[in-house]
């Protein structure tokens, strides 16, 4: 397990700890990960009887270890009886949506709610999942300034460009920071980029949607611009290294790589031939994108090893098609 020993090292068992929105994406690796270690794992979801959720009741441990609480962000009720008698929660729940309406309450006051439940229960430690996308969108930072875990978005801007989902984030982020210093939480937040790898829930997520359509024919060019990206797993592993870490303090930015759209296409062309990926880039006329510069440092410092983008990918396709989301090669012959 490419992590940290001081990870391998500690037995959880007996710990319980509270994860939001436990069906999402990242949540269920988080779910999977805990149970492994020998926590006991109450997951909030909406509502624990429906066909999407049963993949967690499916992972193992969870029939002795896992309960699906049914609780509302905006309900502080029904997050106080999840929380209760936690040791720690990982609140990784938010809408991922342009929608300003159906992003910025869930998203500030579902986290001030968290915080609250968790300071009442008297957790050690509350983990939120932020973004990358709370930290790099400024458009007056200079290409030469290294992004770290200093750095905020710009408000102005995410609202100007009408980047709700990265505005709701920062928001969410800085309501989560300030409740935890009134009510004396111990507070940690991981901040991913993309994330990419095998599904555990039956639905594509937005991020995965972001290969398929290359791999699909939905698009016929890719566009002019740069993202970084992280396996899942990493990510899951990364909240389960700063819970376990007594110095880990802050913020920490969870990445392995950035490449232009031009490089993925060119890596999922190599991987998979068969499928329709597409090489023209959809602006020609201006230079290639360049990436901006960050450091994963702080999570590294801890332990972290990445898993190389180019598996990640890889992983990714092999996932969609395995959940019958990407027909198989030999369908298309």
């Amino acid at each position: 397990m490419p992590i940290g020993a001081n990870l391998i090292s500690l037995p959880e068992s007996g710990k319980t700890v509270c994860v939001t929105g436990a069906g999402g994406f990242i949540a269920s690796w988080l779910v999977k990960l805990l149970l492994e270690r020998g926590y006991t794992v109450r997951g909030t979801v909406r509502n624990p009887e429906d066909p999407k959720n049963a993949h967690l009741r499916e992972l193992q441990g969870a029939e002795e270890r896992l309960r699906l609480c049914r609780a509302d962000l905006l309900d502080l009720d029904s997050l106080r009886e999840a929380i209760n008698g936690c040791d720690g929660v990982f609140h990784t729940a938010s809408p991922v949506t342009d929608d300003p309406e159906a992003m910025l309450e869930p998203a500030q006051n579902g986290t001030k709610n968290v915080i609250l439940a968790a300071a009442e229960a008297k957790c050690r430690r509350v983990v939120f999942t932020s973004t990358i996308g709370a930290v790099y969108m400024d458009p007056n930072r200079s290409p030469d300034v290294v992004v770290d875990e200093s750095c905020w978005s710009d408000l102005e801007f995410c609202k100007r460009t009408k980047n709700w989902y990265c505005y709701g984030k920062v928001m969410a982020e800085k309501a989560a920071w300030d409740v935890a210093k009134e009510k004396g939480i111990d507070l940690v937040v991981v901040n991913p980029v993309l994330v990419l790898g095998p599904l555990l829930q039956p639905t594509v997520n937005a991020s995965t949607v972001h290969i398929l359509k290359y791999l699909t024919g939905a698009v016929k060019t890719y566009a002019n611009s740069v993202q970084a990206y992280v396996h899942v797993k990493d990510v899951a592993r990364a909240h389960l290294l700063v819970f376990e870490t007594p110095s880990a303090s802050g913020r920490y930015i969870c990445a392995e790589s950035m490449l232009h759209r031009g490089e993925v296409v060119e890596i999922l062309a190599k991987l998979f031939p068969e499928y329709p990926i597409p090489t023209k880039c959809s602006d020609e006329l201006n230079p290639r994108a360049k990436p901006y510069k960050f450091t994963v440092q702080k999570l590294k410092d801890l332990g972290m090893e990445f898993i190389p983008v180019k598996q990640c990918l890889y992983e990714t396709v092999k996932s969609l098609q395995e959940k019958g989301h990407l027909p198989l090669p030999s369908l298309h012959l």
